[in-house]
């Protein structure tokens, strides 16, 4: 039943998305009134979710962990390894968009363009010590995404040390916050038809149909960084410490990639990836039984890298070159953003929504790339679960070798 909404509703976005191409090139601006408010309640009611949002759904899924495993040996090597595999995809995109650059030139009027962004503005170090909130509450009240993500992440972690009672009593209230989350959230992306209508027919009325060029190459460098990822990095990983032939791999996970190509979903997928590397791969029940469920939820490799690419690509369109301490913050978003992010209605929205605030570019840039936000879900998620799938492999052979 899940799938079938969400398939009706990337029918939805299509028919939105072309809609605004007719509506924007045959009536032009004088329809811009008219679409308009509808772009601005759709981005009005992405701005409102964002912030209750991550912090329900990190707090809960760090309590929901926490509770269950620990953070013994094998959490530490799971959680070790599923963070630096998130930063080696990051860089993979990272170094493809900024050498191709696929934004620069692109000939797209948008409504709101802000005169500079405030994490270019910063060095390096001013960037990490301004994660560190010195009042939370305020930080959220201003919409510093950082910062609320640094302290749900501490709060979950010292609610997991707390007395069973007390922590059962918190874990169930913000697994229930986050459920009412996830209910406003999907009654949210039911408007993103409407949001895309009218931001799309503000773009090709005042741009032409530029945009589209550009968009076609962004879409090339995400599935090439992808590509790489998937085909060089974590079969390397796989070699050199899981000891496992990497095309003996491949050929076991025949059947989870391709689930996961068609569904878009991990946790659709996880039967077949569990008895994949158990039966294939020689990964031990316990540590598939581990590091799986917990990859289902925190590790997202092709997820991290699709939204640097596309953080770095709305600034290029925007006309801003990121600094290095700009795009560090992208990528620290990224990471720590996707803790609980996978069970999120179409995550890689609210994600990247999450991203452009934190680094201060404006959320009208989710809609020139929700036209193949879609498409480049189905590569993502298949990235994710053999991602999941080497780890299992790995960490079963560092707990089998003591």
């Amino acid at each position: 039943m899940v799938q079938k909404k969400r398939f009706t509703l990337t029918i939805w976005i299509f028919v939105g998305f072309f809609l605004g191409i007719f509506t924007g090139a045959v009536i032009g601006e004088p329809s811009l009134p008219y679409t308009r408010p509808l772009a601005d309640i759709f981005l009005r009611f992405l701005r409102m979710a964002i912030l209750p949002l991550i912090i329900t759904s990190i707090i809960s899924s760090i309590i929901q962990v926490g509770s269950a495993h620990g953070l013994g040996r094998m959490g530490l090597r799971t959680m070790g390894y599923y963070l630096s595999t998130s930063i080696l995809a990051i860089f993979t995109g990272q170094v493809l968009v900024n050498i191709f650059q696929p934004g620069a030139g692109a000939q797209i009027v948008l409504e709101e363009s802000p005169e500079y962004i405030a994490a270019a503005e910063s060095s390096l170090g001013q960037i990490f010590l301004n994660i560190i909130p010195e009042n939370p509450i305020a930080a959220a009240a201003e919409g510093d995404v950082l910062p609320v993500i640094f302290f749900s992440i501490l709060f979950g972690l010292f609610v997991t040390q707390l007395k069973i009672d007390q922590r059962d009593l918190l874990g169930k209230f913000f697994e229930a916050a986050f459920e009412a989350m996830m209910k406003m959230v999907s009654f949210i992306i039911w408007t993103a038809p409407f949001g895309v209508f009218g931001i799309i027919t503000g773009i090709v009325a005042t741009s032409g149909f530029s945009a589209f060029k550009s968009l076609g190459f962004y879409f090339g460098i995400v599935v090439a960084g992808l590509a790489i990822h998937m085909f060089f990095t974590l079969p390397l990983l796989l070699w050199t410490l899981g000891r496992v032939n990497p095309l003996k791999h491949y050929k076991g996970m025949i059947p989870a990639l391709l689930t996961a190509f068609s569904t878009c979903s991990t946790i659709v997928t996880l039967p077949l990836t569990m008895k994949a590397v158990t039966e294939n791969s020689g990964a031990s029940k316990k540590a598939a039984g581990f590091v799986l469920p917990i990859g289902a939820t925190v590790n997202m490799d092709g997820t991290a890298l699709y939204e640097c690419v596309a953080a770095i690509f709305i600034a290029q369109v925007y006309g801003f070159e990121l600094s290095l301490g700009a795009q560090v913050t992208v990528a620290a978003t990224a990471v720590l953003a996707s803790i609980g992010a996978a069970s999120i209605p179409m995550s890689g929205m609210v994600m990247m929504s999450i991203i452009l605030g934190a680094v201060g570019l404006p959320l009208e840039g989710v809609a020139i790339i929700l036209a193949v936000d879609r498409i480049l879900d189905m590569f993502r998620t298949t990235a994710n679960v053999f991602s999941d799938s080497c780890g299992a492999v790995i960490i079963s052979r560092f707990e089998n070798a003591g």
